[in-house]
């Protein structure tokens, strides 16, 4: 079973992150939700409150098979600070793992120097990144082992992609018919 780690911080896109978790389990992924403190209840932008698994200090790179953070400025932000999240990144793709990130977060991907050339992210965080490479023509854009999406109203299509990246085609296509996330292509 393909494992994926989603490291939440006070501040995260409560859409983004629920979405993804609940994505990738329909497809048969385990899901780590891991907090940037002790394990317990971290506190969404908008005030929804979600339990972790572990702390991100428990993290063992070697038996994850890909990350994704979701957004939230002030999420985004303290994922980038942190110290776990970045050595957790580059570790990730030094090994050629697959990493995501949706909304600002790829803000988080370019401080770790893991984000690749072309990526997507919402509209004007690209101009705290880099403009060149940029696109907001796709929900997903995917980049050598990293995915890229743009914010909430994406969040769906995104996971479905990882399931797609991880689980493959079939996978992908039940989960999708189940959503009825037929916009999704």
């Amino acid at each position: 079973m393909s494992r994926v780690l989603v490291p939440l911080a006070d501040g995260f896109e409560e859409i983004e992150a629920i979405n993804i978790i609940d994505v990738l389990r329909r497809g048969g992924i385990e899901v780590l939700v891991a907090s940037l403190g002790e394990k317990g209840a971290v506190k969404g932008a908008h005030n929804v409150s979600v339990l972790s698994d572990m702390s991100i200090n428990d993290v063992v790179v070697e038996n994850l098979d890909m990350i994704v953070l979701p957004g939230g400025w002030d999420g985004t932000v303290a994922l980038r600070d942190d110290a776990n999240v970045q050595q957790i990144l580059k570790e990730m793709d030094k090994k050629g793992k697959s990493i995501g990130a949706i909304c600002a977060a790829p803000l988080v991907l370019e401080s770790a120097g893991v984000l690749k050339h072309n990526y997507t992210c919402y509209p004007t965080i690209e101009k705290q990144i880099r403009e060149d490479g940029f696109s907001d023509k796709s929900m997903v854009v995917e980049d050598a082992n990293v995915l890229t999406s743009r914010g909430p109203a994406t969040a769906i299509c995104f996971g479905l992609q990882i399931v797609k990246k991880l689980q493959g085609e079939k996978k992908y296509s039940e989960v999708k018919s189940a959503l009825l996330a037929e916009y999704c292509d």
